[in-house]
């Protein structure tokens, strides 16, 4: 690949990479307002899949793969959005992820049959994959490392509004007579085109001259074929197939085999998918490990909650929602206040070594408990965990963009997206395993309870003495899925340990790399 820059157009770019406060949060508003559709796309459904896959006369493998397909799709095409983010305009990448992500929801939601709704969610999650991974490119294009930290806080609060509302909103739907699940999937098209408006008018980024870019095809379709089967072998391991059988052999060994080809061929493209030089950068190698262990203790951990608070406490789904919010709170007022600092100070390793030892502090209190735990006590241990979540997450990139080549932003902010994304497919898939066997095991006793394929009980509908079976089971079983992600969270804070604090720089992204490409 081979670029050209004219001196004069490179000044004026210099001009224009340069956003003062007022600019920046202009942009922001287009780009949360993608987030936000992405976030609501994954939560919205949640309550409302009984009914979805019912009226569409589905199958519980065809409800695990409506679910299944969105996270394939938007887990495997991170790598290549964040490639085409160095090679291409970003503004246009992330207006086209909104687009696609429109398309998807559309027909989603005029699906005539189970089939067309499962292709629809693929091109739901293709858009949503590109939101995921460009978001934090174009922030980092425009902002600098060292001014990023003061608006994490209004990246925390539209995840944390998206997280909560989801549910809650789709739920409304569904029981809305006319209205119904159909606008779960037409609700985030308005505000897609809005946000594809809005980053028209006010996302003004340097552009580049590139000539002679290629994009390793080949590499994209080997990642994502070998990804797409180890996802495959853990989201339907211990439900379709047992974990040791032939079909998980078929699938570990053909998904590594492919990855393994898929590593030999981006050894030798000049532009490969995801550079594999990148993991000789000591940051970015050891923030993609505590990535993916994020990832796997926190949605393996947390994503089992809600059943817990309706099964083992009692409560309706509404409430169970409600209930997440110390967590949310946790994650927002913690990710605000440390970006505010970082921005101020400089420094950001202690956020990153608080935030880890806050999570698994919070994981640990989880792990004990059960089913007649006071509520108020569990929502402050949902706040400490989420108050270590919100100084980590984000500040993880924060650490691996800081220190890369201006270059290489797309493909070190996708990998980091990639692999958290991925850790958190294993652990849902894993620990949702670990907390079917558990209860299997505790209801045996009670007959009809051991095959680990039961329907999650009503428990309002169950005797007694049934009830408090139940309940104590699916207790146990939660505070088991916190005491094997606590150990998880503690190897994500020894990580973080040997993450080397470096000054963050002061120039935005698209000015480094115009200063990359002047030097070279």
């Amino acid at each position: 690949m081979t670029t050209t820059q004219d001196p004069a157009a490179g000044t004026a770019a210099s001009t224009r990479a340069v956003m003062d406060r007022r600019q920046v949060l202009q942009a922001l508003s287009g780009l949360m307002m993608g987030v936000f559709v992405a976030i609501l796309a994954g939560t919205v459904v949640s309550n409302a899949l009984p009914t979805i896959i019912s009226d569409l006369g589905g199958s519980q493998s065809v409800y695990t793969w409506v679910v299944t397909a969105e996270l394939l799709a938007m887990t495997t095409t991170v790598p290549l959005w964040g490639k085409l983010a160095d090679l291409f305009s970003q503004k246009l990448l992330v207006q086209s992820s909104l687009g696609l992500f429109v398309v998807g929801s559309l027909a989603s939601g005029f699906a005539q049959d189970t089939t067309m709704l499962i292709a629809a969610r693929v091109v739901q999650g293709i858009g949503a994959g590109g939101l995921t991974a460009l978001v934090q490119i174009v922030m980092a294009a425009m902002i600098p490392p060292r001014e990023l930290g003061r608006y994490a806080g209004i990246f925390g609060a539209v995840f944390a509004v998206g997280t909560v509302a989801g549910p809650l909103i789709g739920g409304v739907l569904v029981d809305t007579s006319w209205l119904g699940w159909r606008w779960c999937f037409f609700i985030g098209v308005p505000f897609a085109l809005l946000a594809i408006v809005l980053l028209q008018k006010t996302l003004k980024l340097a552009q580049v001259k590139r000539t002679g870019v290629r994009v390793d095809w080949s590499g994209a379709l080997l990642i994502t074929a070998g990804v797409s089967m180890l996802l495959i072998w853990v989201t339907l391991a211990g439900n379709s197939y047992e974990w040791v059988s032939a079909p998980s052999a078929l699938l570990v060994l053909g998904g590594l085999a492919v990855l393994g080809l898929a590593v030999w061929v981006e050894s030798r493209v000049a532009d490969p998918v995801v550079p594999l030089t990148i993991f000789r950068n000591r940051t970015v190698a050891l923030t993609v490990v505590a990535s993916a262990l994020v990832g796997i203790a926190l949605f393996g951990g947390t994503v089992f909650l809600s059943q817990y608070f309706q099964v083992s406490l009692g409560y309706s789904p509404t409430a169970a929602g409600l209930l997440s919010l110390p967590m949310i709170a946790g994650l927002l007022v913690s990710s605000t206040v440390a970006g505010q600092l970082i921005t101020r100070t400089g420094l950001w390793k202690r956020y990153l070594v608080t935030g880890a030892a806050l999570m698994t502090v919070g994981f640990g209190l989880l792990a004990t408990i059960g089913a007649d735990t006071s509520i108020v006590l569990i929502g402050v241990y949902m706040l400490v965990m989420g108050a270590g979540v919100g100084m980590l997450m984000q500040n993880l990139v924060l650490a691996a963009q800081n220190d890369v080549p201006a270059a290489q932003l797309g493909s070190a902010t996708s990998v980091l997206s990639f692999f958290r994304s991925l850790g958190g497919t294993i652990g849902v898939s894993v620990l949702g395993a670990v907390l079917a066997a558990r209860v299997s095991s505790d209801l045996g006793a009670l007959g009809g309870g051991g095959s680990g394929e039961a329907a999650v009980p009503d428990v309002s509908t169950l005797p007694p003495e049934v009830q408090t079976v139940v309940q104590t089971a699916y207790g146990n079983a939660t505070a088991e899925l916190f005491l094997i992600a606590t150990p998880l969270a503690a190897l994500a804070l020894l990580v973080v340990l040997f993450v080397k604090e470096k000054p963050l720089k002061t120039t935005t992204g698209a000015q480094r790399l115009e200063e990359e490409r002047a030097a070279s």
